[in-house]
């Protein structure tokens, strides 16, 4: 099996893997997105993108409308904060995607690192199952 096969057979059958994860093999096709592993060696304000599977949304009644977002990499977890009008904006993508890429500037407070989203698109699939993420309201 390719890499890309055995991934999909992960999926359909356990609904994760233990092998490669899926942004490894699309890497090399995102450039321009950092891995979340290299967020604390970027300076704060840069304007950076970052992407991955979605493990978390969290819109909590006391956050005043804001959205919050963790995706994970083959790095690590990457963390974004999303204003209530870009969340009314990107509702469907952000509330149905099993992937994301989230542009933004990065802050960085006391080791404390997050993503302010500015965009946010659907990550382009590999032909994986959806994955389901943990979502707390």
């Amino acid at each position: 099996m390719t890499h890309l096969e055995r991934l999909q057979a992960d999926f359909t059958h356990l609904s994760l893997t233990t092998g490669t994860h899926p942004m490894k093999l699309m890497r090399a096709s995102l450039p321009d997105v950092i891995p979340a592993a290299e967020l604390p060696n970027i300076p704060a304000g840069s304007r950076i993108r970052i992407g991955g599977s979605v493990i978390c949304r969290q819109r909590p009644g006391t956050a005043k409308g804001f959205c919050f977002i963790t995706v994970e990499d083959e790095t690590g977890l990457a963390n974004a904060i999303v204003r209530p009008a870009l969340f009314e904006r990107e509702r469907l993508t952000i509330n149905l995607e099993a992937a994301l890429i989230i542009t933004g500037r990065l802050q960085n407070e006391q080791g404390v690192i997050h993503v302010m989203a500015e965009q946010i698109a659907a990550l382009p699939g590999l032909g994986l199952p959806e994955q389901s993420s943990h979502d707390f309201h």
